[in-house]
């Protein structure tokens, strides 16, 4: 597969973007509650609020996108991204380190994957699944680049360096290339760009309106799935290490499984630029739904026979990771190339918000039932995803 230009500086771009804005959070988190005095939960309440914040941005991000205005938005949410992580080096009161967090949601509404892949199927067209491979291929090791980066400058001097450090790699490093990259995607675009609309009401008539979709139940459907997919996955992620002690599992196999799963991820995507040509999008997405749904069903036996988070690891982190490259090749697919980013916007606003809401969900199932009852409801969440999913490919005749 030929690494084009654009999509290679995209690739390192959102790699840095993701490391020090996303990943920051969770590589810091212990650092913050012992230096701060703030509890885990009032922290972990500022990155919901954020992911919260990015989700009902999103569908603005999708319209700007479709109007054009791709490059400047996932250049400027750089920007504001990295300035604002690195002001949090001056927080010193709990609202105003969530103002910063709901600040920097809004800026990952414009930099993450999501607007990232909007322009890349707008400008890529049918061949975006490739340039969508290679850079969640690179970006799926922005784990391994933040946490180890920002333990060793805590180790060093402390988290707020960690932060600055972090503001200064988006800005001086990622934001120049984001900027070189979506311009030059813009400028080799090779999708078919509609003639401007004539002045004529009889031809604004047959336009289809922005919003039409929404009137659309295969656009409910594939919503639902990966909204569901994304309260499966957010649920296990954020409760693995309880989960695992739950179980008996050694501490140090349970934090061997979950630094694996990121890696497992970037295995999925490489083995899907293998195979591409010889399975179909619809062949891949099913497979997402059901990896997940069967490593729950392991994860609920681990405690028994540990063996079996080899393969919960596997299935997991291949499912999701591959998640990433589907959702908007198979809502492209199904839901067709007009206001595509409108389209992904709205649904993207759903998905976050049961990712967001996903570490919470997961404590109110352990309360009523334990984490044996978690793990049931998330198999049976991944399980509806998939039949919801099925059920609009089969609407949208995309089952071959």
């Amino acid at each position: 597969m030929r690494l084009d230009k654009p999509i290679a500086l995209l690739a390192v771009a959102e790699t840095i973007v993701w490391a020090g804005l996303y990943y920051i959070f969770p590589a810091l988190l212990v650092h913050w509650e012992a230096d701060l005095g703030w509890s885990k939960t009032e922290l972990t309440g500022a990155f919901t609020a954020s992911i919260a914040m990015s989700a009902l941005c999103s569908p603005i991000v999708g319209n700007l996108v479709d109007r054009g205005h791709g490059a400047a938005v996932l250049s400027g949410g750089t920007l504001i991204g990295g300035i604002l992580i690195a002001l949090l080096s001056l927080v010193d009161s709990l609202p105003v380190f969530y103002a910063v967090w709901c600040g920097l949601g809004m800026a990952m509404s414009a930099c993450l994957y999501e607007p990232c892949f909007m322009l890349v199927t707008r400008t890529r067209g049918v061949s975006a699944k490739r340039g969508i491979t290679l850079i969640t291929l690179a970006a799926g090791f922005a784990g391994t680049v933040s946490f180890p980066s920002a333990h060793a400058l805590v180790a060093y001097a402390d988290w707020h360096l960690a932060v600055q450090v972090a503001g200064a790699a988006v800005c001086l490093v990622a934001l120049p290339l984001m900027i070189a990259g979506t311009r030059e995607l813009e400028r080799t675009r090779t999708t078919h760009v509609p003639p401007p609309a004539a002045s004529s009401s009889a031809h604004a008539a047959v336009q289809p309106k922005k919003s039409a979709f929404l009137a659309n139940p295969t656009f409910w459907l594939l919503a639902i799935g990966f909204s569901l997919m994304a309260i499966s996955h957010g649920v296990v992620i954020n409760h693995l290490l309880p989960l695992l002690k739950e179980r008996g599992v050694d501490a140090a196999i349970a934090v061997a499984a979950a630094s694996m799963i990121g890696p497992m991820q970037v295995l999925g995507r490489v083995v899907m630029m293998a195979v591409e040509r010889y399975i179909s999008n619809f062949v891949a997405m099913c497979y997402c739904f059901i990896a997940v749904a069967i490593a729950c069903v392991l994860l609920i036996g681990a405690g028994a026979w540990p063996i079996l988070l080899v393969g919960f690891v596997f299935l997991q982190g291949s499912g999701y990771g591959l998640t990433s490259i589907m959702k908007p090749v198979v809502t492209r697919e199904i839901m067709g190339e007009t206001n595509f980013g409108s389209i992904a916007g709205a649904m993207a606003l759903p998905y976050l918000a049961c990712f967001a809401a996903a570490p919470f969900l997961g404590s109110l199932f352990w309360e009523i039932g334990g984490y044996d009852f978690a793990l049931e409801v998330v198999v049976g969440t991944s399980i509806i995803g998939f039949f919801c999913y099925l059920r609009a490919a089969t609407r949208a005749g995309k089952t071959a």
